[in-house]
Order: structure tokens, then sequence, then C-alpha cells
């Protein structure tokens, strides 16, 4: 195991408060000056999990509501909301200085049987064919000031690689169709809801960056301001996410200063492990005068 990988299994493992009171880290994640949005999203699904048994989760919806901060914890309030005969539902509540950053409904599902269908995985070449986002990056840090370069090239958890890579320096206009395959390979031997908590997190990796393609812009350009605003995920089959996994992501529009995404997970396979919907702030950057 990695150190970068044991630091996120260690974000994911929150401290228990009181019966529906936990705490998180709060640094450590994909983002050094705020909190990264999967890593609270995770961290609140781990607290509902804390308070279901003997279920598993079939969706959460989740709204950013605050930037948080990665020098403090976060504090996640869980309210029971209900305990069905096969349905239990969850509302979590992120907290940091007295203020709401994120509140999340969870609901768990007992596993019933009834009839199967799913769309087809898009054709793409294989895992090994592309590039790992560490060589990637590799390839761009003579661009970024010397004091973010070590920031830059810092270790991730998850194994990466784009299918459709653009330069971030220097993008261009391109069709909003992303493709990637990741992984993380200290997930081998994990529970069922340890797995799901690592594409919880994963899960909000490059999808608003979809609706930035068509338009030419990348976080490195400067033009634009971007903030997650909500997320919601599905999950469909069980997760193994040691092994490769493709996010087919695509933004079918963006317009008002916002735009929206959505994104479909398959095992190697072709399973269709779990589906997300994404929608961001999308605003040009206001310069000084």
């Amino acid at each position: 195991m990695t150190e970068a990988e044991r630091i996120l299994l260690d974000l994911l493992d929150i401290e228990r408060l009181e019966v529906d009171l936990f705490r998180g880290t709060g640094s450590g994640g994909e983002t050094p000056t705020r909190i990264f949005g999967g890593q609270v999203i995770a961290q609140a699904l781990a607290a509902a999990y804390r308070t279901v048994e003997d279920r598993l989760c079939h969706s959460l919806h989740a709204y950013f509501i605050r930037a948080g901060d990665p020098s403090i914890p976060v504090i996640y309030q869980v309210d029971r909301a209900r305990d069905g005969g096969s349905m239990t539902t969850r509302r979590v509540v992120a907290i940091q200085n007295g203020k709401q950053i994120l509140n999340m409904s969870a609901s768990f599902h007992v596993q019933d049987e009834g009839w199967d269908h799913q769309h087809a995985m898009p054709q793409t070449k294989a895992p090994e064919n592309y590039p790992d986002r560490s060589e990637l990056r590799q390839r761009y840090v003579d661009q970024v000031p010397e004091k973010l370069r070590g920031e830059l090239l810092r270790e991730r958890p998850i194994q990466v690689r784009e299918v459709n890579h653009l330069n971030p320096f220097n993008p261009g206009k391109s069709d909003d169709h992303n493709q990637i395959w990741f992984r993380m390979a200290a997930a081998a031997g994990t529970d069922p809801v340890t797995q799901h908590l690592l594409l919880a997190y994963a899960s909000d990796m490059y999808l608003m960056t979809s609706g930035m393609r068509p338009h030419g812009l990348s976080w490195f350009s400067g033009e634009v301001n971007l903030a997650s605003l909500d997320h919601a995920l599905w999950f469909h089959a069980p997760v193994h996410f040691e092994n490769w996994h493709l996010y087919a992501m695509e933004s079918p529009w963006s317009g008002q200063g916002r735009n929206f995404n959505r994104g479909s997970i398959y095992a190697k396979d072709g399973t269709l492990v779990a589906s997300v919907t994404q929608e961001g702030l999308m605003r040009k950057t206001r310069r000084k005068s």
C-alpha cells in the first residue's frame, strides 16, 4: 500500500463523537486550498453507514453549500430519517465553524430480485494504452510556478488514465464526451462499505471538466471560476475498485454561469456499476479594474 492510499483510507475512517455525531479530517484529499468535494461526500456517506445495518447504499444526493477548510476537521451530524422494512433513509449535515458546508440524503436498500438491463459500455482501448496521470503531470511541471510544482506532482491514491486527454494549458475546443480509466489498488480485500466510500470519493474526479471542453477552458486557464453545486450518485452493482473502471462522462448543457454533467461508471467487463450527475458553477472570472 502506498502512503497516498493509506492517507485516503484513514480519511474515510471517521471518528464517532456521539451516537449520531462524527468527525472527519479535512486535509489530505485531492485539493489543498479547499476540501475536495468527493472527500466530504465520502465522509458523509461513512457517517450515514455507521448508523445503518445489513443494507447497502443505493443512492445519495448532496448539495455543496460552502467551500470546506482543509486545515480544520469536519463534523458530520446524522439524522435517522427512516428505518423501513426494505429501505433506510439518512440525512447528513457536514459542519465547519458552526456552518453547513454540505448536506446529503442517502438511501439504503436490502438486496431484492427484479428485472435487469443496462446500456452497453462505450468502446475504448484498454487502460494500458494510456499514460498514467502522474506521467501527464510531469509533462507540464515547467508550466506551473515553482511553488506549486510539489502539489502538482504529489502522489495521489487513485490511478487515473485519461482516454481523451487535453493539454490543460492549451486545451482547445473539444467534444464534451470525456472518459477516464481509474482504480485504487489498495481497495483489494476491503469490505463493500469501504468500496462504496472509495467510489463516492472518486466519482467527483474529472466530471466537471466535461462541461469545460466545448469552450476550450481548463482549471489552469484563468478565465473561469468553478465550484461544484450538487452531486448525485446511484450504485447499481458491487464495486471492486482495485480493478480498472471506465468513467464515461458528458456535459449535455451549460449556461447562465452553470454546467451540467453526468457520468456512467463501468467495471472493465462492461457491468454498469454506478451513475453520477453533477451541476457546477462555471462563471467568467471577474477582472479587477
